[in-house]
C-alpha cells in the first residue's frame, strides 16, 4: 500500500543509530524497496524493487561552512571559477567564454514555461562564493547548501571528506524515510494541515511566489523537519547530484540500478563518456530530490521517485550535493 511505513515512523530514528556513526551522518539499514513511480514523469517509471546495502548518509545537503573548510584545506577551484576551454565549446565566441554559472532570474511576467532561458542566465563571477552574481556573497549563508558546484566539484569534495556520492537508489531509499512508496519524503499529503514540509515553491512559478514557507531561494539545512530516517532536506531547497549516468526510463527488477558508479569511493571520473548514452557529447548524471524552483504549475519534482538528468560539466544556483558512507 503507498505510504506503508516499514516501520512505525517515530521509531525509525532510535531503531538505526550505529555505534561508530561518524559525525554529522545516519545510518540507513539496506533493504528491498519499490524504487520509481508510474503516477508521473515517464523517466521515473516503472516502478522496480531494488535492493541497497547499508549506508551512512549526510543529515543535511553540504553546507557553505563544509564546503569553505574544503576549499581552505586543500585550495580547491571550482568548474565555475575556471574560464572554460574554447575547444571545447566549438562555435562559441570568444566574448561569451567566462567563468560563470547560472542563476535563476525571476521574469517580472508570465512566459512561455517551455523556454528555460526565460529565467535562467549564465552570470559572469556567479559561483559558490557568490551565489547570485558578482555583487553577492555567503553573508548569513554558512547553514545554507552549497550551490554552484558542478559534479566534479562534488566528488572532490566527497573524496577529501573520505566519503562518496550517493547511486540514485541510496539517494531515493535514504529520501524515503521508512515509507514504502509514499509520494513525498513524510507521507502521501503535501502540505499536511497546510503546513510546508520542504522549500518548494509555492504560487505560479516563475514569476509569482508567496513565499509561505518564508524564504525566497535557498533555506538553512535544518528549517523544514526531518523524514522518518532523521534526514534534512532530502526533498526541495537544492537539487542533489548521485553517482548515476542518466537514462531515460528505469530498468525492470534487478539488485542494481543501471549504471552504478564506476568510482564508488569518490575519485576522478572513471569514463569520459556516458556509458548509457555514449552519443551524448557532454555525460549526465541523475539528481534528485528537486529544488525551490520546484512548483506545482512546473516540474512538479518534490518527491523521491523523480529524477532529471544534468550535464556533469554544470552548475546552477539550485544544485548542491551530500555524501554516504558504504558499510563493508
Amino acid at each position: 500500500m503507498a505510504g506503508q511505513a516499514m516501520q512505525p515512523a517515530a521509531s525509525i530514528r532510535s531503531a538505526i543509530v550505529a555505534p561508530g556513526e561518524p559525525p554529522d551522518m545516519v545510518f540507513i539499514p539496506g533493504g528491498t524497496f519499490r524504487m520509481g513511480s508510474d503516477r508521473h514523469y515517464p523517466e521515473e517509471a516503472p516502478v522496480h524493487r531494488v535492493t541497497v546495502s547499508d549506508f551512512f548518509i549526510d543529515c543535511t545537503p553540504v553546507t557553505n561552512r563544509q564546503f569553505k573548510q574544503f576549499v581552505r584545506e586543500t585550495g580547491y577551484v571550482t568548474t565555475a571559477e575556471v574560464v572554460p576551454d574554447p575547444k571545447q565549446y566549438p562555435g562559441a565566441l570568444p566574448h561569451m567564454i567566462y567563468a560563470g554559472s547560472l542563476v535563476f532570474t525571476p521574469p517580472r511576467k508570465p512566459v512561455d514555461l517551455t523556454d528555460w532561458s526565460q529565467w535562467w542566465r549564465f552570470l559572469r563571477g556567479a559561483n559558490w562564493r557568490h551565489p547570485y552574481g558578482r555583487k553577492s556573497n555567503l553573508k548569513g549563508r554558512d547553514d545554507h547548501p552549497v550551490v554552484h558546484v558542478s559534479h566534479a566539484d562534488a566528488r572532490a569534495f566527497a573524496c577529501w571528506a573520505g566519503k562518496a556520492l550517493p547511486t540514485e537508489a541510496e539517494w531515493e531509499f535514504a529520501a524515503r524515510g521508512g515509507l514504502d512508496g509514499a509520494e513525498y519524503a513524510w507521507g502521501d499529503t503535501f502540505m499536511p494541515y497546510g503546513r510546508p514540509m520542504a522549500n518548494t515553491w509555492e504560487g505560479a512559478f516563475p514569476c509569482e511566489r508567496f513565499n509561505a514557507g518564508g524564504y525566497e531561494r535557498t533555506s538553512p539545512v535544518t528549517a523544514f523537519p526531518p523524514n522518518g530516517y532523521g534526514v534534512y532536506d532530502m526533498i526541495g531547497n537544492v537539487w542533489e547530484w548521485t553517482e548515476d549516468w542518466w537514462s531515460a526510463r528505469h530498468a525492470a527488477d534487478a539488485a542494481k540500478p543501471c549504471c552504478v558508479p564506476q568510482n564508488p569511493r569518490g575519485g576522478p571520473e572513471a569514463a569520459s563518456y556516458d556509458p548509457c548514452q555514449p552519443h551524448i557529447k557532454i555525460p549526465r548524471k541523475v539528481i534528485k530530490g528537486g529544488s525551490h524552483l520546484c512548483a506545482p504549475n512546473y516540474c512538479r519534482r518534490y518527491r523521491p521517485a523523480a529524477r532529471h538528468a544534468e550535464a556533469i560539466d554544470t552548475s546552477t544556483s539550485h544544485l548542491g550535493f551530500r555524501c554516504v558512507v558504504r558499510v563493508g
